[in-house]
């Protein structure tokens, strides 16, 4: 009995991502809620808490929540709370794209 106990505590000591290769290189993180920042990864843990250091919040409409704008606001060293993350990715590689879901009229 004890040796299928040690599994199940491999098995919840594991996350699900790897983040460990994007330690020290920048990423851009989505919050619930809308929020948007990107810093250089320095830490995290397993329930996906971050350390992000010299980061950058893209701040958002006032009218569209969910409409960015091009201002941003420096916050430095920042701990992410790792229950609001939505989204990690990483700064290099990434683009964004329109919407394929918004029917735009015509």
């Amino acid at each position: 009995m004890s040796q299928s106990s040690d599994q199940k505590d491999k098995k919840r000591k594991e996350s699900i991502l790897d983040l460990s290769r994007y330690l020290d290189k920048p990423i851009r993180v989505k919050f619930s809620g809308g929020r948007e920042v990107s810093g250089m990864l320095k830490g995290y843990d397993p329930l996906l808490n971050l350390v992000l250091d010299g980061t950058t919040e893209y701040l958002r409409d006032p009218d569209d929540p969910y409409k960015l704008t091009d201002d941003t606001r420096h916050l430095g060293l920042v701990v992410c709370r790792g229950t609001a993350v939505v989204l990690i990715c990483p700064m290099e590689g990434m683009e964004s794209i329109p919407n394929p879901f918004i029917q735009h009229e015509g």
